[in-house]
């Protein structure tokens, strides 16, 4: 990745704030942004604890410092004093500016900023008052965000659903408020034979509340008759749940749980589909990477996911919790290896016109010299 040198700041130090370190969009959004910018700025990463994030960024030279009170669970005590480590940070370290995070870390880090005078940005990747989110833990986090948006000079909203989303719901305004959507390497990984039989489909996501591999599973379960055989990698709270579902429907000759991969460009290589069924989402990582390995999508409609899958043309959507709907999308591309074919290709060139990880890095890297420059002349 080659980049102009930073010219304003030379000096310029960036702290990066995420709660968990767990394998993830957000997390891996981090990982290319700190890999991006490591060059041009002194990069500092503060989280909860280490883990998978933390391993991979080993070789890179960032600073790593635990805050072991933030957590994702709301606490008040814990809360209040993840505050006040991540005061004693920026104080101890003096970056210039603060880029957080993820919705617990996205608000200690703005309240610790505004307490020390750093200008802040919070990407959102994701909101927690999305529609499919429990109906109290969406009106705490709206009431959060709304007070977390008067905290920070810019707010990065990864798909233009979930910025048109903060806008009606309050949460910020159209000068703080700015849509960049991720971007990734195109680097040497592996593509995918769209059209080899019988086909493989593959679902990555966590096995949580967000997620919805039960409706998937119910779904397979209808295509008695078809060849189809599902991979679903990850871990959570939830894959007990769906293992023992996956045995009470008689499927479990047809669907393997790997569990956590860290060998996913290649898991998804050896794929002819790719799913997403789920409740709400920013814009989801893992479908950009099945998008760059030349993989057709089936996805839930929800939020950020139309502004990544077109419909027909690079996959299908269906409507979310609607198991009929997913089991015939996944029927339509079973017996269609020209059409899985099509619609990867189609899925890869928009992925290289929309998706790329220079792109996304030049915007960002706007956002932080505007906001160095601001901060240099008000000193």
């Amino acid at each position: 990745m080659s980049f102009s040198e930073n010219t304003i700041n030379p000096q310029a130090k960036i702290l990066y704030l995420i709660t968990r370190p767990d394998l993830g969009g957000a997390q891996t959004h981090v990982k290319d942004l700190i890999e991006g910018f490591s060059d041009n700025y002194e990069i500092h990463l503060a989280l909860g604890w280490e883990g998978a994030l933390t391993e991979m960024l080993k070789s890179s030279g960032v600073s790593v410092h635990l805050l072991p009170h933030l957590k994702r669970p709301l606490n008040l005590n814990s809360d209040v004093r993840a505050v006040g480590e991540t005061v004693d940070l920026i104080r101890q370290i003096q970056p210039n500016l603060i880029h957080s995070h993820s919705s617990k870390a996205g608000i200690v880090g703005r309240i610790a900023g505004k307490l020390t005078g750093v200008p802040t940005i919070f990407t959102a990747h994701g909101w927690g008052f999305s529609s499919g989110t429990p109906k109290l833990r969406g009106t705490i986090a709206l009431l959060a965000e709304k007070l977390g948006a008067m905290l920070a000079e810019k707010i990065i909203c990864v798909s233009d659903s979930d910025c048109q989303l903060a806008l009606e719901k309050g949460v910020g305004d159209r000068d703080s408020l700015v849509t960049i959507r991720y971007g990734l390497h195109d680097g040497n990984f592996p593509l995918a034979n769209a059209a080899l039989q019988p086909p493989r489909a593959i679902m990555v996501a966590r096995f949580s509340e967000q997620k919805d591999q039960k409706t998937l599973l119910q779904a397979i379960a209808q295509l008695q008759h078809s060849q189809i055989v599902l991979d679903l990698v990850g871990s959570g709270p939830f894959l007990e749940t769906c293992k023992t579902l996956a045995r009470t429907l008689r499927i479990t000759d047809r669907v393997t749980f790997l569990g956590d991969r860290t060998d996913v460009p290649q898991l998804l290589a050896r794929s002819q589909i790719f799913v997403l069924s789920t409740h709400y989402e920013g814009l989801p990582i893992s479908i950009l990477e099945a998008m760059r390995a030349g993989l057709p999508v089936v996805a839930t409609s929800v939020n950020g996911i139309p502004e990544e899958v077109t419909n027909r043309t690079t996959g299908l959507l269906v409507p979310p919790k609607n198991a009929d709907a997913l089991a015939s999308a996944l029927d339509t591309l079973a017996n269609s290896p020209e059409l899985r074919q099509q619609m990867g290709t189609a899925g890869r060139q928009k992925f290289l016109q929309d998706f790329t990880l220079d792109r996304m890095l030049t915007e960002i890297e706007a956002i932080y010299e505007f906001l160095l420059v601001t901060d240099r002349f008000w000193q």
